[in-house]
C-alpha cells in the first residue's frame, strides 16, 4: 500500500480544512463502536439521581460491545453516530485543519524550524477553538451513546434534532455546552499528545530517512500519537464524559464530578475505559491522519485538473 506521493504544491489551508473534517467522518465511521464501548465503561458504576437498581454489567471490550448486541441489538454501537459526524465535520476541520496554518503563525519569521513549544501552543488553539464551536454535538453523542441501555419510554431524546432542542428547552442553551470546560482542557491535551506527537514523529522518521512520506510512515506516527493522547487525555475524558451524561443537579461543576469520582473509585477510576480509549483512539488516529494525509493529496492532484 503505497498511497499518493506528495505533490510539489502543498495543499492550501481550505484543502487541510476540509481534508480534515473528512477524514475525522471516515475515523468515526471504522471507530464509533469502540468509542461506545468506552462511554459505557467509564460511566459504569455511576451514581445516578434518581438511583436506579437494574443495569447492565459490562466486562472489558469485547463484552462491552457482545453484551450491548446481544441486549439492544448492533444498532446501539452506532447510536448517536449522527451526533458524531456532525461533530468531527465542525470539530476536526477545526483543530486538525488549521492547526499548521496556526503553527506558522505563530513561529517567528525567519526560523528555519519549529520549535516544540510553538507546536504545543498552535495544538492548543486550535482544540480550545474547536471545542468551543462543536460543543453541542459531543454532549448529544455523549448522551446517546450513554442511554442506549435504556427502554424506549425511558430514552431522553428520539432523535438528535429532538435532543439539541430538549436540551436547549429543559437546561437552557447552557445546557448544550455542558462541559466545557473540562472538554476544553482534555482536547488540548490530546492534541498536544495527538497532533504535536504525530508532527514530532513523522518530522523524524523523514530527517531520519528510516523511511519516506508515505501510508507506512503515517501509520506509525499516528499509532503513537494515539498511544501519548490516551495516556495523558483519559482521566479528564472520564470526567469530561460523566459530567457531559450527568442529569440536571447532580454535580455542581466539573470539579465535584472529579471528586465523586475519586471518593467512589479512587485514582483508578479515573483510568476507567482505557482499553477502549486507547483502542479506539489508536485505531482513529491510524485511519484519520492516513485518510487526511491521501485526501489533501488528492485534491491537489485534482486541483489542475478542476482549473483547467
Amino acid at each position: 500500500m503505497v498511497g499518493l506521493k506528495p505533490p510539489e504544491v502543498p495543499p492550501t489551508a481550505a484543502m487541510k480544512f476540509v481534508s480534515a473534517g473528512m477524514a475525522g467522518c471516515i475515523a468515526d465511521l471504522c471507530t464509533f463502536p469502540l468509542d461506545t464501548a468506552k462511554v459505557r465503561l467509564q460511566i459504569q458504576g455511576e451514581v445516578r439521581i434518581p438511583r436506579t437498581t437494574s443495569s447492565v454489567e459490562y466486562r472489558g471490550v469485547l463484552g462491552t460491545l457482545s453484551t450491548m448486541v446481544r441486549t439492544e441489538g448492533a444498532r446501539s454501537l452506532y447510536s448517536g453516530l449522527a451526533a458524531g459526524l456532525q461533530r468531527q465535520m465542525s470539530f476536526a476541520s477545526i483543530r486538525i485543519g488549521l492547526y499548521d496554518s496556526v503553527k506558522q503563525l505563530y513561529t517567528p519569521k525567519g526560523a528555519e524550524n519549529t520549535g516544540v513549544a510553538t507546536r504545543l501552543l498552535a495544538g492548543c488553539t486550535t482544540g480550545a477553538v474547536a471545542v468551543a464551536c462543536a460543543q453541542p454535538t459531543d454532549v448529544v453523542k455523549v448522551r446517546f451513546q450513554a442511554s442506549g441501555a435504556l427502554s424506549d419510554s425511558a430514552r431522553r431524546y428520539s432523535g438528535t434534532v429532538d435532543a439539541y432542542l430538549t436540551i436547549a428547552r429543559e437546561e437552557g442553551v447552557r445546557g448544550l455546552w455542558r462541559g466545557t470546560l473540562p472538554n476544553i482542557a482534555r482536547n488540548a491535551i490530546i492534541n498536544c499528545g495527538e497532533l504535536v506527537t504525530y508532527d514530532l514523529l513523522k518530522d523524524a522518521l523523514l530527517r531520519a530517512q528510516l523511511m519516506t512520506d508515505n501510508v507506512l510512515c503515517h501509520f506509525v506516527a499516528a499509532f503513537g500519537a494515539g498511544f501519548c493522547a490516551t495516556v495523558v487525555a483519559s482521566p479528564v475524558d472520564v470526567v469530561k464524559t460523566r459530567y457531559m451524561n450527568a442529569s440536571s443537579g447532580q454535580y455542581r461543576n466539573a470539579l465535584s464530578c472529579l471528586l465523586a469520582l475519586l471518593m467512589q473509585d479512587g485514582p483508578a477510576g479515573l483510568y476507567k475505559g482505557f482499553i477502549p480509549s486507547f483502542l479506539r483512539l489508536g485505531s482513529w488516529n491510524v485511519v484519520m491522519f492516513v485518510s487526511y494525509e491521501q485526501l489533501q493529496r488528492t485534491m491537489v492532484l485534482a486541483r489542475p485538473a478542476l482549473s483547467s
